[in-house]
């Protein structure tokens, strides 16, 4: 888009990558803060540092490093990261005069050029700044397309052939659209072929303007895609001593993290304390620290500040942990059915994937405002029962009598409460595999599923890769904060072990 109607979006590309970070970046912002104790902390809180003044200079140069670390942190956890164009609401006063001002810049270049004779000042700046555009695509062993470029689009000469009434606008449109088909990724040159369909001038060169903003989309993406492999070690030294800066000018920014893993420690010691056990095993900060990043999952959002150092993956442990919510939910019903039906339905071919499909699309809106989980097991025990006895008629096994439908909705519809037995089994058995994914991710090896979960197998899979590769990166960012908490928690009570 032209110059005079695209900086009504404030920069274009700038915006896209901005609304690209997602709300890591806003989390992040929304806690940074000034050195005075926060009045919500409560007594349970660490012991914050004495307050010194903070400038609006350092609090500003603070929020543009925080902000460049979260956009770096995204680009290396997300896989998917693209940068995506923006896109106003439909009927937002935004939209609208955008839309305005676009139109009103497109029919004054298109009034222009009716004038007789034609005026092309704004079709030169137009083609200065598609130029401009398609030498930032090239590479530096393309030479040759860059002289030709520089050649055909002679912006002084161009000049000069509009003043004498010789510009070829026609030949200059087929070189652009020739040039673009041979820069633009494979998947656009569908949008490349239809710009040759279009036989009037305004139209095309606006459709040349939105295709060379895709472009630069595609480019933006696919140096991402190309450099994540290379960005590793310097992503993690550079979040390191972005947070560092950040601890320096906010010495208590590690509060919650500190009360985070000093409240895991006091849990762990008061399960081994009450443990059948007579020896309970030594605690170590590794295994302190896994289990701090499994309390993750069954966190407390709305009511418990997320630790500092995780800010920018709490969406992400959000989606995690109601992931793991609607897994352990989903194994528990399956594990009911075949435990009460018996072994009439064990072995019958595809019972068991239909009977996850139906549960998974119940339970698919489990974490919207206006789900009734209480409905849904119902609705949902009642309707497995039907499709449990459509199957067993088909293979010759008796129906499912009125009893024992009642009772496997009764126990469906038991899985509600938090505490329900066969419930509490399944999160066990999920979270043990969960944690003994992390144990094991330094050597490679997957850990053996757990009883009762290979109906869900592929999906807790997925959601174990996931889990750990944030656990793994984050610990890589910031294992010499940790080391340093996790020292002073044991040093505050008697542990049997320090070493990491």
């Amino acid at each position: 888009m032209p110059n005079e109607a695209d900086h009504i979006e404030s920069g274009g590309d700038k915006e896209s990558e901005e609304n690209a970070r997602g709300t890591s970046e806003h989390s992040v912002m929304k806690r940074v803060r000034t050195n005075t104790p926060s009045p919500h902390r409560g007594t349970s809180a660490p012991q914050a540092s004495p307050p010194r003044f903070v400038s609006v200079e350092e609090l500003t140069e603070t929020a543009k490093g925080v902000t460049n670390m979260a956009l770096a942190h995204e680009i290396m956890v997300n896989q998917s990261f693209q940068v995506k164009p923006s896109e106003l609401p439909e009927g937002s006063l935004e939209r609208r005069v955008k839309d305005i001002v676009h139109q009103a810049f497109w029919d004054y270049l298109e009034a222009q050029l009716k004038e007789d004779p034609p005026q092309y000042s704004h079709v030169i700046q137009q083609l200065a700044e598609i130029k401009k555009t398609l030498l930032s695509f090239l590479l530096l062993d393309h030479s040759h397309l860059r002289s030709r470029i520089e050649e055909v689009l002679d912006l002084t000469l161009i000049q000069q052939q509009a003043e004498k009434g010789a510009l070829d606008v026609g030949a200059l449109s087929n070189f652009i659209i020739e040039m673009m088909g041979s820069l633009c990724a494979p998947c656009r040159d569908e949008d490349v072929g239809k710009l040759k369909e279009i036989t009037e001038f305004v139209p095309l060169l606006k459709a040349i303007f939105s295709l060379l903003d895709l472009m630069k989309l595609d480019m933006a993406n696919f140096a991402v895609h190309s450099i994540r492999p290379h960005l590793m070690q310097q992503s993690v030294e550079y979040e390191r001593n972005k947070f560092q800066d950040f601890l320096d000018r906010q010495p208590n920014a590690l509060d919650y993290t500190e009360k985070w893993l000093n409240d895991t420690l006091k849990n762990l010691r008061e399960t081994s304390s009450t443990a059948a056990s007579s020896d309970p095993p030594a605690l170590h900060p590794a295994n302190v620290h896994n289990q701090a990043y499994l309390r993750l999952l069954k966190w407390e959002h709305l009511s418990e500040p997320f630790p500092e150092t995780m800010l920018m993956d709490q969406t992400r442990f959000q989606e995690m942990q109601q992931t793991t919510e609607q897994l352990v939910l989903l194994s528990t019903i399956l594990l009911i059915i075949y435990t009460t039906t018996g072994e009439a339905i064990s072995g019958l071919p595809g019972l068991m994937d239909t009977l996850k499909n139906t549960v998974h699309v119940m339970l698919a809106d489990m974490h919207t405002q206006s789900f009734s989980l209480q409905e849904t097991l119902v609705t949902t025990g009642e309707k497995l029962c039907m499709e449990l006895s459509q199957c067993l008629s088909q293979h010759g096994y008796p129906t499912l009598t009125t009893d024992q439908k009642n009772t496997l909705v009764g126990q469906i519809s038991a899985t509600i409460q938090p505490d329900n037995t066969v419930r509490q089994l399944m999160d066990s058995r999920v979270q043990s595999y969960l944690l003994a994914t992390l144990e094991s991710s330094q050597h490679k090896t997957p850990p053996p599923m757990p009883g009762g979960l290979a109906p869900i197998s592929k999906e807790l899979k997925e959601l174990a890769v996931r889990f750990s590769c944030l656990v793994n990166f984050n610990k890589l960012v910031f294992s010499p904060f940790y080391q340093k908490i996790l020292h002073k928690c044991f040093a505050s009570g008697s542990c049997a072990s320090t070493e990491t």
